[in-house]
């Protein structure tokens, strides 16, 4: 394996901006940005969605209507055709 090639890979503070939630995690992305936490100083990569704020994830996601929608679309073209 050739030495010196490889990205360093580190911990990491991956912040969510719609929560707050923190995860420290090691990953080979860096960041300018730091974050103090446990009294040690990482970088701090900001996301816009994840598992603390994700629909899917917080049960707060919208069950869409498709059986309306169907309904709709078959009266509209019920005549095409013919």
């Amino acid at each position: 394996m050739k030495t010196d090639i490889h990205p360093t890979y580190q911990p990491v503070v991956f912040r969510d901006l719609g929560s707050g939630e923190t995860y420290l995690t090691r990953s080979t992305a860096t960041s300018d940005k730091t974050v103090e936490l446990d009294g040690v100083s990482y970088p701090v990569i900001d996301v816009e969605i994840s598992a603390a704020s994700h629909p899917f994830y917080t049960g707060k996601q919208r069950i869409m209507d498709s059986a309306g929608r169907v309904e709709k679309f078959n009266q509209r073209f019920k005549g095409f055709g013919k």
